[in-house]
């Protein structure tokens, strides 16, 4: 079933479960069915597997046969040396492998290992892996989701995904079907996803899948492939056969002269076999054994696990860096950058608030300040607080809502894409509405100076430079209406000014795009993001140098086959809107 699509009473009927949850009988069963709700790790190695594959390798197994000819042939030193190299081969490639392999282990328990769900009607927590198909999820801010969900219940909520999807900016969450068609990842509105996290608000959901099922365990599953052999494990295996392969020889022919000129047989037999181990270099194993494990080193002092020690030679060969934005190039949080501000109107200028837009931006929101000084909640809303405080003391929110206090509100939703709350003032309440620059215009009294045309022109402008854009207006009332609606409190409106908020790209990302370009390296950006955003980040980041650089999207990606995508990827350096399975066909197809 695609649970995007389906109305929740479908949705229920499809996954046999009520809003009281599952009884711990039908949990229980349906556990053993699907397996626990993990992410399985294909790469994931026991000790015993790490040990014996530090001897796998075609040198060392060279090695191992030169010291069982030479213990056979009572060359007993020799014997020993070899066996000293390989096993300090295998020790180094060994401890290097498994201290990485604890610190992934450390890595993924730092993930939610618990979640609150109703089962029989009852509110608990139960272990994340736990969780099956059908059960009742309830979630807060600051809960990591556990599963893949469909919501049934939602209040303010708010949720990143920038770990699946790249968008930056936090999804309002709604319960609605969505109608027939085809929607990436980030446009199911009504689906949570496993990994992502609740920001603000609360819900109740469907768990509707699991471990492998999610669309994180499916990304899991797409990039688990069979291990390949590096370039120089290549190289090494063919000089390895190759090394073989003319000791042999260099020992047989040794052996036929000598046989031909009557040397004693025995003697003959071990001088060529001796002849033939002799020319087989002991040591390069461990050599290269040591060298990836201080290369591995020097990259762990700068924050980069390796896994598997041959990797480390796989960096001098890369071409290509795809790289996601939110988070990587940039700082995953949304900054104010750039303000459009009105002159503060007649009425509210009377107030002795000074601007009218600084103003706006720091008393309508939810976020709240903790015992620290640092802003909480949804990330938009602290950005703006934030920035307004920054202009001065008196654009603190504290300060303004001892004055201002806030008497009433109409919460956000995606129906009206607007918020407004009202303030109790010395000559009346005070009305500021926040909201999408589309909608917010059209709310704005007739006689307003600056013309609508030209408040979209300026609006677009900015969001063609990148920015996610905000717009602010107000009205003073004479009181608190008897009943706040929309259509009392946000008519009329007066212009106060846009924000243009971006997510900033990280100062050392500019230099390390840098030099990759001069290593011989493209650095190619692929984001869930919008690509407007995509485009103008790549441009800050050096990636691209042309404000038209061509972009690809996940649209345009679906509509391509195969040759089609090769013969353009090589000359796009900006990929929006795709999903994590579109961003493995890019790299598959570079």
């Amino acid at each position: 079933m695609e649970y995007h699509l389906a109305p929740i009473a479908d949705v229920a009927q499809e996954l046999r479960t009520s809003p009281a949850g599952l009884d711990a009988a039908t949990a229980g069963q349906r556990l053993t069915e699907h397996g626990p709700n993990q992410i399985a790790d294909a790469q994931q190695k026991t000790v015993w597997q790490l040990l014996l594959r530090q001897f796998t390798d075609v040198m060392v197994v060279v090695l191992l046969a030169a010291a069982l000819v030479s213990g056979l042939m009572g060359e007993l030193k020799s014997t020993y040396v070899i066996l000293a190299i390989v096993l300090l081969n295998a020790v180094v490639g060994f401890f290097q492998e498994y201290r990485a392999e604890k610190a992934m282990n450390a890595l993924q328990k730092m993930a939610a290992n618990e979640a609150q769900v109703l089962r029989g009607g009852q509110a608990g927590f139960v272990p994340a892996a736990d969780l099956v198909p059908g059960d009742v999820a309830l979630l807060e801010a600051g809960n990591v989701i556990p599963a893949d969900v469909r919501f049934v219940e939602v209040h303010a909520l708010k949720v990143d995904e920038s770990s699946l999807t790249g968008e930056s900016a936090n999804v309002e969450k709604t319960l609605d079907a969505l109608p027939a068609g085809e929607y990436p990842l980030g446009d199911r509105l009504n689906l949570g996803y496993k990994g992502t996290f609740v920001t603000s608000g609360r819900a109740t959901a469907y768990v509707v899948a699991t471990g492998m099922n999610t669309e994180l365990g499916k990304i899991a599953k797409s990039i688990q492939t069979e291990e390949t052999a590096t370039p120089l494990q290549k190289r090494l295996a063919t000089l390895g056969k190759r090394l073989a392969a003319a000791a042999v020889a260099v020992g047989a022919l040794f052996f036929v002269v000598g046989w031909l000129r009557g040397e004693p047989l025995r003697e003959l037999l071990l001088v060529s076999i001796s002849l033939a181990i002799a020319a087989i270099p002991e040591a390069l194993p461990a050599l290269v054994t040591i060298g990836l494990a201080l290369g591995a080193n020097r990259l762990v002092k700068s924050q980069a696990l390796v896994r598997k020690l041959s990797a480390v030679e796989t960096l001098g060969s890369v071409t290509y860096i795809c790289t996601d934005k939110t988070g990587t190039l940039t700082l995953n949080k949304m900054t104010v950058e750039e303000i459009d501000e009105a002159p503060a109107p007649p009425g509210v200028a009377g107030l002795g608030i000074g601007n009218g837009l600084l103003t706006a931006m720091a008393l309508n929101h939810d976020a709240t300040q903790g015992a620290d000084g640092h802003w909480q909640g949804e990330s938009t809303e602290v950005a703006l607080v934030e920035y307004a405080a920054g202009q001065g003391k008196e654009y603190a929110r504290p300060a303004l809502e001892a004055r201002f206090p806030r008497v009433a509100e109409l919460a956000f939703d995606s129906v009206r894409k607007c918020m407004t709350t009202l303030h109790q003032t010395e000559h009346g309440v005070l009305s500021l509405t926040k909201g999408a620059v589309d909608v917010l215009i059209h709310q704005l009294d007739a006689n307003q100076p600056a013309a609508i045309a030209d408040l979209e022109r300026r609006a677009d402008a900015m969001a063609e430079r990148g920015y996610r854009v905000l717009g602010y207006a107000g009205k003073l009332l004479p009181e608190l209406p008897a009943t706040v609606e929309p259509a009392t409190v946000e008519s009329g409106l007066t212009f106060l000014g846009f924000a243009g908020l971006i997510d900033p790209p990280r100062d050392e990302a500019r230099q390390a795009v840098a030099e990759c370009k001069a290593a011989g390296i493209t650095p190619v950006m692929i984001t869930g993001d919008h690509p407007a955003t995509a485009r103008a980040i790549a441009q800050r980041l050096g990636i691209v140098n042309s404000a038209d650089a061509p972009v690809l999207t996940g649209a345009d990606l679906a509509a391509m086959d195969e040759e089609t995508l090769r013969a353009r990827v090589r000359r796009v350096r900006i990929y929006a809107r795709v999903d994590p399975a579109q961003k493995i066909r890019i790299v598959q197809a570079l």
